[in-house]
Formats: C-alpha cells, structure tokens, sequence
C-alpha cells in the first residue's frame, strides 16, 4: 500500500523562510525505504529531461556557534521538462544527514532547490540512434520517469526498453505505475500518442524477492536473457544507445558490458552511443 499526503489551501500558502525555497505539494510513501514527493517549481526554471539539481534541508544547528548549514544532494527530476511542479524520488536512509529528515517532509513544508540544473542523462548527449535503453536501479529509475514523459524520446527512437531492477517487488512500484499511467491518462496519450507508447517496453526485475523475472540485469544481458525474452538480436552501435543510471557497481559493470557491445561513452560535448550519470548514488 502506498501513502498519500495532499496538499491543502493552508499549507500551499506560506512565505519562504529558507534559500531558494519551494514549497511541498504531496508526498507518497511506496514502502518503508522508498518515498516520492512534489515541490512548486520556481517560474525561471528551465531543464532538459533527465537532469538533476541540488536539493535539501538545513542542517542541525552547530553546538557551539548554533548556525545552520544546508545539507544538498543531488536529486534527479522525476517530472518531465513541461511539468508545473518538480517531482523527486528518494530513498530513505535512517542515519542519513539529509534523507533522516527529508522522508520526514509534509505538504507545506519547504525545501532547498538550487536552481542549476546539470546531468549526463539527456538526449542531447547521444548520437542518432532506433533503439534506446534505459539501465535503472532502484530510485535510479527518477531521471527516466522524466524521459518517459517527454515526447522527444519517442520522437527521436523507434523503440524504448526501461529495465528496471530491484531487491523486492515492491520497490518496483513506483515505476510499475508512471508506465502504466502513461498507458491509460488521457492527457498523457495524448501529448505522448498511442503510436508512440506501442514502442516503450517494461523490462522489471528483481534479485531477492520472487517475481516473473529473477536476477541481475547484468547477468541477464550477458547470458542473453534479455535478448531472449524481448526477441532482439542483441546491442549494436550502430542502432542501439543507452542510459544507465545505478549504483557505483552497476555503473561499472554496464560500462564493461556496453562497450564489449562496441558502444562508446558520451557527454553534452561529445555525444556518442551511451552515457552514465555520475551523480547518482543509491
């Protein structure tokens, strides 16, 4: 069961108290280790789909001296560059500096935004490519709830595959829904199109709790898993490119793994068949 909080006509009105405030509007707990909440979204803001900001609360104040310092991380946006609001996906670490006190957020309260939005993870970094990838690790699967909504990914690609692998089945929720609400929101079919959702495919998994698909995405790319059960030939430069968003190990390991493909590392600069985003740690 998840958990909603909305946001009331009381709570939305308040005057900032914090730097770069924004103010939260909802906040939906998936399980006990997994949250997602929205914030207004300051009116100068402009970001491509995929790219992250810094966001966070201020710290406790210093025994001594009794000043606040802001605790930042860097959070991925999980709403699509047109979206009214910001949406993010976070874990919930118990003895964590910032997420100990985020999961404790309520509509109304406030966050830090920096509004310097950066990241790896968009489509101005990949060359032209048919088919595109999305590696995702548990809350790894924000920046690509981005992507998903944006019309620019279908546009751009004749077929999109998100993988999207975690320890239990219900920390799969999260996405489990975005993609089957982007199948069945009107205002989503159509700004997306049905012709243009027919080419996304949900690849879930999971490495401890049983499900319909069991094990690593890393193992099921290297034993052809993958390939199997969506009946693809395989990963080519020159039609497939991919984003990968994970944790450090992951990261690494897909690297290894797409560049055996043949595929090279991209950036903003220097686009090419794949990119990482470096920022993420989870």
């Amino acid at each position: 069961m998840t958990e909603q909080t909305p946001v009331t006509e009381a709570s939305a009105v308040k005057v900032p108290t914090l730097p770069d405030a924004q103010t939260v509007t909802s906040v939906q707990h998936w399980t006990d280790r997994l949250f997602s909440f929205r914030v207004t979204r300051p009116a100068s803001l402009r970001f491509r789909s995929g790219e992250f900001v810094m966001i966070g609360l201020m710290g406790d104040p210093h025994p001594e001296t009794g000043k606040q310092k802001p605790l930042l991380r860097a959070y991925s946006i999980a709403s699509p560059s047109w979206d009214e609001e910001l949406e993010f996906y976070s874990i919930k670490v118990q003895n964590g500096p910032l997420t100990s006190k985020l999961q404790h957020i309520q509509p109304g309260d406030e966050i830090i935004l920096r509004p310097k939005p950066v990241g790896t993870l968009v489509h101005d970094a990949l060359l032209p490519g048919k088919r595109l990838w999305f590696f995702a690790t548990g809350t790894g699967f924000a920046p690509f709830a981005s992507l998903l909504r944006d019309p620019q990914t279908y546009e751009d690609y004749d077929q999109v595959i998100i993988t999207h692998t975690c320890r239990d089945v219900a920390e799969l929720e999260y996405g489990r829904q975005l993609i089957e609400n982007l199948r069945k929101d009107e205002m989503m079919l159509e700004l997306l199109g049905e012709e243009n959702l027919a080419k996304l495919t949900y690849y879930p998994t999971t490495t401890r709790e049983e499900s319909p698909k069991m094990g690593r995405i890393t193992t099921l790319l290297k034993d052809g898993t993958v390939f199997a059960d969506l009946g693809i030939e395989g990963i080519s430069a020159e039609t497939d490119r991919a984003m990968v968003c994970g944790s450090m190990d992951l990261n690494i390991d897909l690297k290894e793994i797409l560049e055996g493909f043949g595929l090279e590392e991209g950036a903003n600069s220097d686009p090419k068949h794949y990119v990482v985003e470096k920022a993420f740690v989870g």
